[in-house]
């Protein structure tokens, strides 16, 4: 045959037609027929045994290229959370290529060593010539461990700090990495373990698992928090430079100034209120909420960006913050502080005398703050009683605020937004780490203000995005479910007052509930119901509307510093009034769906890791006091036992069933009550209850109480003989019993 294709051109055309690769495929493309078949053969042989193809059944493959189809395996993650993967079976002589993974809505989690089948694509990346989106996840993990190190003569285990897990891990002497006795590590697990303890190997070293600032690490560490930021990302930060007006609308001239918690570092919102001077809206209110322009800072897919969206929202601990945003944007720039231009995003409102909303509108513009109140500071001056740096706000800042606020809480209350205001914890802590106090954190009428004005600017933020058609991300809580609704019925009932079927259920019924039972002694047990009986708010990009608000779309808008969600609503709005080039791009609008998936699960992770810190803070508060008798109420009810919240810290403890006396107890989970099978005794939520403390660990959170008193009945000390299980069982089988409880409770806690 004249002009038979080389060698070269063969494996090129055999590169550029991966999914047509037979010895017929190759010979249709050349025209190769007859006896030229055989030398065609030859050559692919040739090629073959040259390293340069594969052969798998009928079909050949360039080795130095992936397919369309191939199995791979994660090999590293980038500092923007990028995943890395190269092909599992490399056989090509140069090193094998990188392929970027595209993750999607619903895909699992994944992670370094997991072994992925994905569809390739190719990209016009250098460095990553190749894109993976995975078709199913072959193999898993290794099982990472946190736990704290204990040291033996044979190398050592690694016992959990999630209360949750029971399971110890066995560390060989070669394998401890130099962790010595009581430290923090986190451990790999090694091999299958088919007796005795599993087996594991120590990858990292945290520190003194005793130290007080190592509460908060031990969260961070355990739900996967990130805490340094990509070096590209600080990069960008630390270029940043301060706004000058330019466009911009000149706000320097309004009173806008921030009300805060006394410790915080970050303020990104600002309020004011003036009167309305318009004689057609006498007694109106006109009140401005300017909130820190992100967005300036923060471009759409820049590393910046990329990074916020990975973290999804800012993560607060007792002992430190774990920002959304590097600090020299958070704390700095982006800081709406006093006496320095700051670049905002405002919107001015307009409400009448009665508190409706007349009409509102959005500008980008270039504020100054005159003060930066906390809550106390601003609750006192409006109580009469203003500091020297709330003083000169008086005539132009905090009354007519506090004006506007009344004005507007007449509408709110016609709204009827759900009338639950649960206390909030409070720790103090030494400069150490140690725990001064655990109260419970003030409220006032400043803190309700700040918040109406600030519920009252999301809904405006939503209600033009969806005039001006613009796709956004909704706050949205939907209605409780009518199992959780029944659940809440029995409990109203159980308490003597009642919640009526068969309607749409609206706030209102709820408010009722919670008013009736306010004063009480139900009122706490009927407020932690209502709270349970609700659904968990997330964000979506379609509108199911805000229940526990009573509103028809919501979307959050005033917190763009520690919120991703806030920041996509502050593109769309400069999207949709032409501000510049840093609002929503295609790509964002896209992927809504998916970042709200993203940063809903990110926002579940941080009240987690919060929650637990809380818990081994008051476990380590309470620790030096074991043996006392505290005071407290039922706070839970589950078949391993009984919770019991104590009056003075909020602490939750734990009380195993078998504790509880020597009989059999029914566990009603729709009722929430345990039933003495004998005794006919009915423990359910809000009983009052004198507890002894009996154990408090703080590396998990847990605590043990014993039951002194219920509803100020003496309890009997559980002893030998019938136990929980009915009255054939022997003592030794109940106390083996007795002990698995209080095992598998510590660990449920």
């Amino acid at each position: 045959m004249k002009n038979f294709p080389s060698k070269d051109a063969i494996l090129e055309w055999i590169k550029d037609n991966p999914t047509t690769t037979s010895k017929r495929d190759i010979a249709k493309a050349f025209g190769i027929t007859g006896n030229a078949r055989i030398e065609l053969k030859q050559i692919l042989k040739e090629l073959r045994a040259e390293g340069h193809l594969s052969k798998t059944r009928n079909t050949y493959r360039d080795n130095d290229t992936l397919q369309n189809v191939e199995l791979l395996q994660v090999t590293a993650i980038d500092d923007d959370g990028d995943l890395f993967a190269e092909p599992a079976n490399w056989k090509g002589e140069s090193h094998a290529p990188s392929v970027l993974i595209v993750t999607k809505s619903g895909d699992p989690a994944l992670g370094i060593g997991d072994k992925l089948l994905c569809r390739i694509s190719k990209t016009d990346e250098e460095h990553v010539p190749y894109e993976g989106r995975l078709i199913r996840k072959i193999g898993a993990t290794a099982a990472t461990i946190l736990g704290i190190f204990k040291q033996a003569d044979y190398g050592g285990r690694v016992i959990p700090v999630d209360k949750k897990s029971s399971k110890e891990w066995q560390i060989a002497p070669g394998d401890r990495n130099g962790a010595r006795e009581g430290e923090l590590v986190e451990a790999t697990q090694i091999g299958k373990a088919r007796m005795g303890l599993p087996k594991a190997k120590i990858t990292a070293r945290l520190g003194d698992a005793s130290a007080p600032k190592s509460v908060s690490l031990i969260a961070i560490h355990e739900h996967g928090i990130p805490v340094t930021f990509p070096d590209k990302a600080e990069e960008e930060a630390l270029k940043a430079k301060p706004v000058k007006l330019g466009k911009r609308e000149d706000l320097r001239h309004l009173p806008l100034f921030t009300i805060d918690p006394s410790d915080a570092r970050d303020h990104d919102d600002a309020i004011c209120a003036l009167p309305d001077p318009d004689p057609k809206n006498e007694g109106g209110h006109i009140v401005w909420v300017a909130i820190a322009d992100v967005a300036y800072y923060v471009r759409p897919n820049s590393a910046l960006d990329r990074e916020a969206r990975n973290r999804g929202n800012s993560s607060y601990f007792p002992d430190r913050v774990v920002p959304m945003l590097p600090d020299s944007l958070s704390g700095d720039l982006c800081s709406l502080h006093e006496g320095v231009d700051r670049p905002c995003i405002a919107l001015e409102i307009r409400l009448n005398a009665a508190g409706r909303k007349i009409d509102h509108r959005f500008t980008r513009g270039l504020m100054q703050s005159p003060a930066s109140l906390s809550y106390e500071q601003a609750q006192a001056a409006a109580d009469g009683n203003p500091d020297s740096e709330a003083a000169p706000l008086m005539e132009h800042g905090i009354k007519p605020l506090w004006d506007a606020y009344f004005s507007v809480r007449k509408e709110t209350r016609k709204r009827q937004p759900l009338h639950l205001d649960l206390p909030e914890r409070k720790i103090i802590l030494a400069d150490d780490g140690e725990v001064l106090s655990v109260t419970f954190r003030d409220r006032f009428d400043a803190h309700k203000l700040v918040e109406e004005f600030m519920v009252l600017a999301n809904v405006c933020a939503a209600e033009t995005l969806e005039a001006k058609r613009i796709h956004l991300l909704y706050r949205v809580h939907e209605e409780p479910n009518p199992e959780k609704l029944e659940a809440l019925r029995e409990t109203v009932e159980s308490v003597g007052l009642t919640l009526a079927k068969g309607q749409v259920l609206k706030t209102a019924q709820l408010n009722k509930l919670l008013d009736a039972a306010a004063g009480t002694e139900h009122s706490e047990v009927i407020s932690m119901s209502v709270l349970r009986s609700m659904t968990q708010a997330f964000y979506s990009p379609s509108n199911y509307g805000h229940f526990g608000l009573a509103l028809q779309r919501y979307a959050h808008f005033t917190s763009p510093i520690r919120r991703y969600s806030d920041l996509i609503v502050h593109r769309a709005l400069i999207k949709a009034h032409g501000w510049g080039d840093d609002g929503q791009t295609p790509e964002e609008e896209a992927g809504l769906d998916e970042t709200a998936e993203h940063i809903s699960k990110t926002e579940r992770r941080s009240m987690l890791a919060e929650r637990d810190t809380t818990d081994r803070y008051l476990a380590a508060f309470l620790a030096e006091r074991v043996g006392n008798e505290f005071e407290g109420k039922v706070s839970g009810i589950a078949r391993f036992g009984m919770f019991v919240k104590l009056n003075e810290t909020g602490a939750d403890g734990i009380i195993p069933i078998s504790h509880l006396g020597n009989e059999y107890f029914h566990h009603d989970a729709d009722a929430r009550t345990l039933t003495g099978e004998k005794s006919r005794m009915v423990i359910g939520l809000g009983m009052k209850a004198t507890v002894r403390l009996t154990e408090a660990v703080p590396v998990t959170g847990g605590l043990l109480f014993e039951l002194l008193t219920l509803d100020g009945k003496a309890m009997k000390p559980v002893s030998g003989g019938r136990s929980r299980g009915g009255p054939n069982r022997k003592h030794k089988r109940a106390k083996v019993r007795r002990s698995k409880d209080a095992k598998r409770a510590k660990r449920k806690k």
